[in-house]
């Protein structure tokens, strides 16, 4: 595999595709909406105030008229009438008034209520496709992890090592691994193991002391050597590696087998380490949240650990406890306040996933 070609797969890593189209759009259509729906209910109160004021000026013209009209004897009895029936009329018109200003508040309460309903389903179904791109991203780029574990192998260098694992050998291998490394930018080292677990060659043996060491404790090395064939693989969970610095790696095996052949006898353990904080900050660190949701974009594993933060708060050791209610994937409002949008991993091709999820934290 070329320089290039691995520069051009590294790259696509830190660029994940935009957010949904027209998700900022629909928010501002929303706020407008908000707004003139709240204009229109401030413009109708104020109007019915002022048939209200209008009314009391009517029914005080009234008053002073029968007034008037009894000091006036049987002279005035006939504008009493009339002075009555423009004091009924004034109480109808402002009952009417009243009447207006209530369900005209009522029904633009309730509109105003619907839309911020609407809206805040809107940022939650977008929070959610944004999730969904962290993860997806993730699982194409491990797939390809699991792709060139099986791959290298059956690599001839690496199968004549594990055969054989002279001095000539394990030079040879190291090479080769080295180069491997040079042309894949994404991993930290790569390891071959015989079936007991030590370390026979390493691609970076000049920067790790690793050659000798003996990992048959861990999770990963104990499921690589039950693996039934050079078809299947071991994709470990993300974990700081003693041997590499300490530094945050996801571990992906496979068994090397005798003839490079797929139903070959197990002779070794190919280990590769994916130089995971950098590659997983690149994605988490793109997502396209905008500044006034104050956002955090995280990974998850299967145990609602951090293994991915665009604060690169809580990596390994926080937890997030998420509200699933049997689903795959949507959102809700915590206790706080914030919005929790999650996507559990679709996986890609012939790579399952590990149970990781893709979460956005937003504020109110």
């Amino acid at each position: 595999m070329s320089v290039a070609l691995d520069r051009f797969r590294a790259a696509s890593i830190a660029k994940p595709p935009a957010g949904p189209a027209g998700a900022e759009d629909d928010a501002d259509i929303s706020a407008l909406i908000e707004r003139l729906t709240a204009e229109v209910n401030e413009v109708a109160c104020e109007k019915t105030r002022s048939i209200q004021k209008i009314t009391n000026q009517m029914k005080m013209l009234a008053l002073n008229a029968l007034i008037e009209s009894s000091r006036a004897g049987a002279q005035g009895a006939g504008f009493a009438v009339v002075a009555q029936e423009v004091r009924n009329v004034g109480q109808q018109v402002e009952t009417i008034a009243r009447e207006l200003e209530t369900q005209l508040t009522n029904r633009t309460g309730n509109l105003m209520n619907s839309i911020a309903r609407m809206t805040e389903r809107s940022r939650g179904e977008r929070m959610v496709d944004l999730s969904l791109n962290a993860i997806e991203l993730i699982d194409r780029n491990l797939y390809e992890r699991t792709c060139d574990v099986r791959w290298w192998a059956t690599d001839s260098a690496v199968v004549d090592c594990a055969t054989s694992p002279a001095a000539a050998a394990v030079a040879h291998v190291s090479e080769r691994l080295a180069v491997i490394l040079g042309a894949y930018t994404v991993y930290l080292d790569l390891w071959l193991c015989d079936l007991d677990g030590n370390v026979l060659a390493s691609g970076r043996a000049d920067r790790f002391n690793v050659i000798g060491q003996n990992v048959a404790a861990t999770k990963w090395f104990r499921e690589a050597r039950g693996l039934r064939s050079g078809d299947d693989y071991v994709a470990g969970d993300v974990e700081c590696q003693p041997l590499l610095g300490n530094a945050q790696v996801a571990t992906y095996c496979a068994s090397v087998r005798a003839g490079g052949k797929a139903d070959g006898k197990p002779i070794g353990v190919l280990a590769i380490h994916f130089d995971w904080e950098p590659q997983a900050r690149a994605i988490v660190q793109s997502v396209r949240v905008g500044a006034a949701d104050k956002a955090r974009v995280l990974l998850v594993d299967s145990n609602f650990r951090v293994i991915a933060s665009s604060d690169g708060q809580g990596l390994l050791t926080e937890r997030v406890p998420l509200s699933l209610d049997g689903k795959r994937c949507g959102f809700y409002q915590d206790r706080s306040g914030t919005l929790v949008a999650f996507h559990a991993t679709p996986g890609y091709e012939t790579y399952r996933g590990l149970g990781w999820f893709g979460v956005i934290l937003a504020g109110g």
